[in-house]
């Protein structure tokens, strides 16, 4: 559906001073994939998005959209291509002065369609986006939920196959936020809608994408299915926003911030775990106590559900003699489970550089 094959921007500024926007980043979309991009304000993310439908156009590469290499269009053939790609924005972009019918319909001012195909086309839009009582009110009558599915209605007027989102969600309250995501999900499930979102949460990504990549400083850092990069963050940068997401970022600062735990006793170990699909059903705790002799004091725990995949992550102390603890910790290993060992002592630190 999309190819970007090392694609780069860059920008002059004072001084003859270049920012690269954009460093060499290939990324293939496939058609009815819901695709997050996150990072941090500055990553490049809005520039890469606003590439696909070539608002920007890149310094170099190229960009092939339904087997169609838009880098090399005129404008007339341009603007019919991005007639295909619909996008929504942050800040919703609706006209004050005009109705939320009239909104939506300017979108279908010069596509040649009859006042009547108009009229019924602009009220199926409405009707789908769950806002055909609010057709006669203007966007200040309406709330910012409100306002982001007229947007949405706007960028499907002309029955685009792709819809790009940029930060579409960050003006909006959590429970707003979820029905917007529940709504996008319904639309690219209902319409075959092929669906890149662009954000700086990775709450977004874990409620609605299949696939995700992690952009920084221009570049794509790591890339994958939302299971895969949920369950084996490969970038330090992607382990944060997992963290956050998961809110096991908060837990652990409460942890380690805790006088109990600062000062762990040479038999014990804090140790975080990470677990994903049907080892989530067995029974860890009990196992290593059993099989080992190791004893577990859970202090946090949470299962996340990603694309129908349980993840669970666990934050526990594991108490025992020395040689125990290490073949627990490999015993969760061999099954499978991230392992990561938050304090420990001199004694334990001596074990570690062993490594399990």
């Amino acid at each position: 559906m999309i190819d970007l094959k090392n694609i780069s921007v860059t920008f002059s500024q004072d001084k003859n001073e270049v920012v690269h926007a954009v460093s060499a980043v290939n990324l293939h979309i496939q058609k009815g994939d819901v695709y997050g991009i996150v990072g941090y304000s500055g990553a490049g993310k809005s520039t890469l998005v606003r590439v696909i439908n070539l608002l920007q156009r890149p310094t170099s590469g190229t960009v092939t959209v339904n087997g169609t290499e838009l880098t090399t269009l005129k404008d007339k053939k341009l603007r019919e291509k991005r007639k295909e790609i619909g996008m929504i924005f942050q800040h919703f972009n609706l006209m004050n002065s005009r109705t939320i019918f009239e909104n939506v319909a300017f979108s279908l001012k010069y596509t040649g369609k009859s006042k009547q195909e108009r009229q019924e086309k602009v009220n199926e839009l409405l009707d789908l986006v769950g806002i055909r009582d609010k057709a006669n009110s203007y966007p200040a009558q309406l709330s910012g939920g409100q306002k982001q599915r007229v947007a949405i209605a706007r960028a499907l007027a002309n029955d685009p196959n792709i819809l790009l989102c940029d930060e579409a969600t960050s003006a909006l309250d959590p429970k707003t936020t979820l029905q917007i995501l529940a709504l996008l999900k319904d639309l690219n499930k209902k319409l075959d809608l092929t669906i890149i979102l662009i954000t700086h949460e990775m709450q977004v990504v874990k409620e609605i994408c299949n696939k995700v990549a992690v952009m920084e400083a221009g570049e794509i850092i790591e890339k994958g299915s939302c299971i895969q990069v949920f369950s084996q963050p490969k970038q330090a940068l992607t382990r944060d926003f997992i963290r956050t997401a998961t809110h096991i970022d908060q837990a652990l600062e409460t942890i380690l911030n805790s006088a109990k735990f600062s000062h762990l006793t040479k038999s014990e170990w804090l140790v975080e775990l990470a677990y994903v699909g049907d080892q989530t059903n067995e029974p860890l705790i009990a196992q290593l106590y059993s099989r080992y002799q190791v004893t577990t004091n859970i202090l946090y725990g949470n299962v996340e559900i990603i694309q129908d995949v349980p993840l669970g992550s666990l934050v526990v102390t594991l108490a025992g003699e020395e040689n125990q603890r290490r073949q627990a910790l490999k015993y969760l290993q061999r099954l499978g489970v991230y392992t990561n060992v938050l304090k420990y002592t001199e004694e334990s630190a001596r074990v570690m550089n062993g490594g399990f």
